[in-house]
């Protein structure tokens, strides 16, 4: 569902994929061929929140703000399923693994991969090209070309599978 709030409505670009069941309220833009799927809540009632292109925002997270701190996610961001983001900047080519929570102020670099289940506090950088886990998460190494290629593959599949889902509007089964 897409929502305005205070009259303010959310911009979608037309070739991305929103699932019916996810939600999307009040001053979010999202960029071209991006996807956002099941049970996704993407709220921009208290800052803004910008999406770029090829982003993939997968089931259960949540995306929100704090006052003078926007969310920010560049272009070609995999943000895994089930992720919190709340005030944050994910840089270009960036992955954040599922059931991470990454929160106000943090900054997660070009190309860095979050591992799944980290928790980023509020305030902390994340460089460009590396690997951070844990709660708190920390850097534990600088990224491999396997894992490039990975990050590609993760954000080239979803692209497509995104595509998919939205030029095959009825994928219902009736039982």
């Amino acid at each position: 569902m897409i929502h305005h709030y205070k009259n303010v409505t959310p911009q979608i670009d037309s070739t991305v994929f929103v699932a019916k069941d996810a939600s999307i309220i009040g001053d979010v833009t999202i960029g071209e061929y991006s996807s956002v799927w099941f049970n996704t809540v993407i709220r921009g009632d208290v800052a803004p929140t910008r999406i770029g292109k090829r982003v993939s925002i997968q089931d259960l997270t949540m995306i929100h703000q704090s006052p003078d701190q926007p969310a920010i996610v560049e272009d070609d961001v995999t943000i895994g399923h089930q992720v919190t983001l709340h005030g944050a900047t994910v840089r270009t080519n960036a992955l954040i693994g599922m059931g991470s929570i990454i929160l106000d102020g943090a900054e997660i670099g070009e190309n860095a991969f979050i591992g799944a289940g980290s928790l980023v506090p509020p305030g902390k950088k994340i460089p460009a090209h590396t690997l951070a886990l844990g709660r708190p998460a920390k850097v534990v190494r600088n990224l491999t070309e396997k894992d490039y290629e990975e990050m590609d593959r993760v954000r080239k599949s979803y692209v497509d599978k995104g595509q998919y889902y939205k030029n095959n509007t009825d994928l219902s089964i009736e039982f």
